[in-house]
């Protein structure tokens, strides 16, 4: 069985000529291979080939290639009528229709087809590479190949193996996804993969925070984007994706975890796609669109005046990396800052920030009320994570319930004097980012503890697949593995569910003082 990467030259084949088939195609050709491209619709055949040399072109005359290597490029492409074409292919890959019985029936004729050595893969998002290949004649062969859309954009391969799967054949096809430019990383065939597991809880704890009233979705899309540094908002990403796609998607996970409730669909969302409201497809989702679509507001606090007093807790520990970073925010800004010691404040918990009678402290996934009360301050407020305190353009913040509105205003104008836009939360546990950081890291390291892939594979997966800014368990080193636990142990506490419970995998590192990427 081969072990190393097709050499350029090698025919690949590619079966569905849609969207992804196009789109892998068009990545395979430019990296020099011969492709033979199939499909049941012979004129789908002819306009995907169309459109990939318009789209050589295009890149000739922006100079991404040469005029010359698009023209070879799609010489190298050819539409082939029937399967039998594909005799000489050294890879086929699969981009058909997500049905577990189509592509059986498929592999099990292409078995017949092509050589004893040749690769088949799968594009499948989905559907288990165990189950597609069982009835194989050699499974050993079948690997899973996921690319993500667009193919030629987006750098994610995600090369899946089944329980048949012979190791020499994902690593081959790891190797060839490598050579063409992309980002592959390596992981077992289980519900969801890496990326469509791992992201669940973007989607899921935006859902819970709308349910409970937050904030609206405008206002959590834009403390994700502009405080977390995500490229887009949960909600305006599944208005983006669908609503009936990424429900379908979140129930086949739940469903093929048993229930698990980590991975638990919304009420919200089912009732979005029960009312046909999709998102940009249908015209509406979370948010209106068309030529009379209004911008939807982001709650923003009033102007404040610049604060008098500002001092900062030497013994604030515990999310010691975060504070830090803030305090450099606030000194650059010119806020002077003055150290001292929590007994001069007789706190039982050393805030990391006082301001005019106000206790401001990170989000440690208790309410600011409960703060609150354990530390028998009422002005307590709690600021939310941010991805990189210097550059960042919003902070979200909350108040206990016993805060004067006095106090309240001093945290926010400490905030605003650091150049935020400050968005005020219902005193939810865990505010926004940290609370969805959080969960991000806890499935990624449960998919690093179960063995599906490697800890390093999970953090490229995820930002070389769906843009996230930072690797989920490189941003639990940031934030600092036990804050990390911390957090989703108070989570768990405030809510007595399941679905928070803490990765074995975090608890050991927070036992060995190490971080996930030791």
């Amino acid at each position: 069985m081969m072990t190393v990467k097709l050499e350029p030259g090698s025919v690949i084949a590619v079966i569905g000529s849609g969207a992804m088939g196009a789109g892998i195609a068009q990545v395979a050709a430019a990296a020099g291979h011969t492709v033979k491209v199939y499909d049941t619709r012979p004129d789908a055949i002819t306009i995907a080939l169309a459109g990939i040399g318009t789209i050589y072109s295009r890149l000739a005359d922006k100079g991404r290639m040469t005029h010359a290597e698009a023209d070879a490029a799609r010489a190298r492409l050819h539409g082939v009528s029937s399967l039998a074409d594909v005799a000489d292919a050294a890879l086929v890959v699969e981009a058909i229709v997500e049905d577990l019985d189509v592509k059986r029936g498929l592999f099990a004729e292409l078995e017949g087809i092509v050589a004893e050595d040749a690769i088949l893969a799968s594009n499948t998002s989905s559907i288990s590479i165990t189950a597609i290949g069982a009835k194989l004649r050699r499974p050993g062969r079948l690997v899973g190949m996921h690319f993500f859309n667009p193919v030629p954009l987006m750098q994610l391969v995600e090369v899946i193996s089944g329980v048949a799967t012979d190791a020499a054949v994902a690593q081959a096809v790891y190797d060839t996804a490598a050579s063409w430019g992309k980002s592959p990383v390596h992981a077992k065939s289980t519900p969801g993969f890496i990326v469509n597991r791992v992201a669940r809880p973007f989607y899921a704890e935006g859902w819970r925070l709308l349910q409970e009233q937050a904030a609206d979705a405008p206002t959590i899309d834009a403390v994700l984007r502009e405080a977390g540094g995500f490229r887009m908002g949960p909600f305006e990403l599944m208005d983006l994706i669908g609503h009936d796609v990424n429900y379908s998607v979140t129930r086949s996970v739940f469903d093929a975890y048993y229930g698990d409730p980590r991975f638990a669909p919304s009420v919200l969302q089912q009732e979005l796609v029960n009312a046909g409201y999709l998102g940009r497809k249908s015209g509406r989702g979370l948010y209106p669109y068309g030529a009379n679509a209004a911008p939807q507001p982001v709650r923003t606090e009033s102007a404040l005046a610049r604060p008098e007093f500002v001092g900062h807790s030497l013994e604030a520990g515990a999310d010691g990396r975060q504070t830090a970073a803030m305090l450099g925010r606030l000194r650059a800004h010119g806020i002077d800052v003055h150290q001292r010691h929590s007994a001069e404040g007789h706190q039982h918990e050393a805030p990391a920030f006082h301001c005019n009678g106000a206790a401001i402290y990170l989000t440690d996934g208790r309410t600011a009320t409960e703060r609150a009360r354990a530390n028998r301050h009422d002005d307590t407020v709690v600021f939310d994570l941010v991805f990189d305190a210097a550059t960042a353009t919003r902070i979200a913040v909350a108040a206990a319930d016993q805060c004067s509105l006095a106090a309240f205003n001093s945290a926010v104008a400490l905030f605003q004097a650091a150049g935020f836009a400050v968005t005020r939360l219902d005193d939810v546990p865990g505010l926004v980012v940290m609370r969805t950081v959080a969960m991000l890291a806890n499935e990624a390291a449960d998919a690093v503890y179960q063995g599906v892939c490697s800890a390093a594979a999970a953090d490229t997966a995820m930002q070389k697949g769906v843009n996230y800014p930072r690797g989920p368990l490189a941003w639990a080193d940031a934030v600092g593995v036990g804050h990390v636990v911390t957090v989703l142990e108070n989570l768990a506490a405030s809510y007595g569910e399941d679905r928070y419970r803490v990765s074995p995998l975090l608890r050991r590192r927070q036992a060995a003082g190490k971080n996930i990427h030791a």
